[in-house]
């Protein structure tokens, strides 16, 4: 389970790393999720973004390894169900993680604290990430069905 798992996660990150870019170039959302994560890091935005990816592909294999755990507990696993827990996925992650917890541990994100002599790289994202446009929470939704529903496929309880 645990070799399903991490190549679920891989492929799965993938998949949504991939949505999420395409919807940036589109013009669908401002969220570039390796730079967020990795300005946690660094201030260097070149860095950042490369330092981003590997954070992104490793939170992916943890999150697969925790979506198998929960396949494993209720003994089951199928590309709709992985579906399902990715939409809360997207939830919790629109409304919780990154309005609430990430501010919190993010150096360099902006705060309604911020002094406006500060110099910050980040603008938070918002509830449902709307500072980063109207339609990031579909996006980030649909790459997260998608990323849910690879993992379910692939990982095997």
């Amino acid at each position: 389970m645990i070799a399903s798992a991490i190549a679920g996660g891989v492929i799965g990150t993938l998949a949504m790393a991939t949505i999420m870019k395409a919807a940036s170039e589109l013009g669908m959302t401002r969220m570039d999720l390796a730079l967020l994560l990795g300005t946690v890091v660094t201030e260097n935005r070149r860095k950042a973004r490369a330092v981003g990816y590997i954070m992104y592909f490793v939170l992916g294999v943890a999150f697969a390894e925790a979506y198998a755990a929960f396949f494993a507990i209720i003994g089951h696993s199928s590309w709709r169900l992985g579906a399902l827990v990715g939409v809360l996925h997207a939830i919790f992650t629109a409304t919780v993680l990154v309005s609430v917890l990430l501010p919190v541990v993010h150096p360099r994100m902006a705060t309604a604290d911020t002094a406006a002599n500060q110099i910050t790289l980040i603008e938070p994202p918002g509830f449902l990430m709307l500072n980063y446009g109207r339609s990031t929470v579909a996006v980030t939704v649909v790459a997260h069905l998608a990323y849910g529903a690879l993992v379910g496929l692939i990982v095997r309880v």
